[in-house]
């Protein structure tokens, strides 16, 4: 296990390395440049010239990201053009709030989605198949952005759910992680607590709805499949009972592909979370990046895009690993 960890780490390395190339390449690809987004309306072609040469963006492409790289190794990507902060203490503090809202939807994702898609499965043809692949149809459909204003206008009012930010402005809640949730259990504030699930519920279904669809499809095609294997008619001519067989036969050896999914929609949560932070005042990586791409935040963008890859990287790897543990014929090599 351990040298299979190492091995994957360090195939981490070039991916990592070649996807920073072809960050630095695009952010300088684009028109206008942080200088000319810094100064708006003041712009001139000699105050360009000159902010260009205070931040070093004048000097050779080539030199400007081996200079990116040397301090990318060892975790200083510089500060913010917009803010002048650091871009990793800038993430520190907005990363809780993405975490809380990304493990949350992928929670709801993972409830709803694997017994939705079993039932799916289990009574193919019927109306409850039906209307679970017709619901998955909508929700992969609609996107994120236009169902979190729907639900601000449908939802918010009569449920009496808060639409906008993370917790309530007038709450004097202690922060110490800025974790919302965390901080108000350790705290034993209960009532920060319940605040911040409030304004979690909201925007955590929306983000959920794509990798819920997506999960319920998967789960249901990989349980019609294990349906249908020898082992399975072999369990029920034993005379197991139907929860033993659907237990530690179907579900179980049904899970690997859904893993995987869960994986892979984990990774990508950070592009649907730009649109619903932006949409529920969420302040979180997904607002910081959508700031960055708006002011042309060089440091900020680098930081964050690689930051994404190196998750998506580590999270596919913790799926790898629990493989073996799902399903014994696996082993991890």
């Amino acid at each position: 296990m351990l040298r299979f960890l190492v091995r994957r780490l360090l195939q981490a390395i070039p991916t990592l390395l070649i996807l920073s190339i072809l960050v630095f390449a695009w952010l300088r690809s684009l028109p206008g440049g942080p200088a000319a987004a810094l100064l708006g309306d003041k712009a001139t072609p000699e105050k360009i010239a000159n902010l260009n040469h205070v931040l070093g963006l004048d000097q050779p492409v080539v030199i400007q990201y081996f200079k990116f790289l040397g301090r990318a190794i060892t975790g200083d990507f510089g500060a913010s053009l917009v803010s002048t902060q650091p871009v990793m203490s800038e993430i520190g503090t907005f990363l809780p709030a993405t975490i809380e809202l990304g493990f949350s939807a992928m929670v709801v994702a993972a409830l709803i989605g694997i017994p939705a898609g079993y039932v799916s499965a289990r009574y193919r043809g019927g109306v409850a198949d039906n209307v679970i692949i017709v619901l998955t149809l909508i929700g992969v459909a609609v996107p994120v952005f236009f169902l979190g204003y729907m639900m601000q206008d449908l939802l918010a009012g009569p449920l009496g759910l808060p639409s906008q930010g993370r917790q309530a402005a007038g709450l004097d809640a202690t922060s110490i992680t800025n974790f919302a949730v965390l901080d108000g259990i350790m705290t034993s504030e209960w009532d920060a607590v319940w605040d911040a699930i409030r304004h979690l519920i909201l925007p955590a279904f929306a983000l959920a709805t794509i990798p819920l669809a997506v999960i319920t499809r998967i789960t249901r095609a990989s349980v019609l499949e294990v349906l249908n294997e020898d082992f399975i008619r072999t369990a029920n001519s034993k005379g197991l009972t139907q929860p033993v067989v659907r237990r530690r036969h179907v579900l179980r050896n049904g899970l690997l592909p859904v893993v995987t999914t869960i994986g892979l929609q984990t990774g990508a949560l950070l592009g649907g979370a730009v649109l619903t932070e932006r949409v529920f005042n969420f302040r979180g990586l997904g607002f910081l990046l959508a700031e960055g791409i708006e002011r042309r935040d060089y440091p900020r963008l680098q930081a964050l895009l690689l930051f994404g890859a190196l998750v998506y990287v580590l999270v596919n790897m913790l799926v790898d690993v629990s493989y073996g543990i799902i399903d014994p014929r696996v082993r991890v090599r």
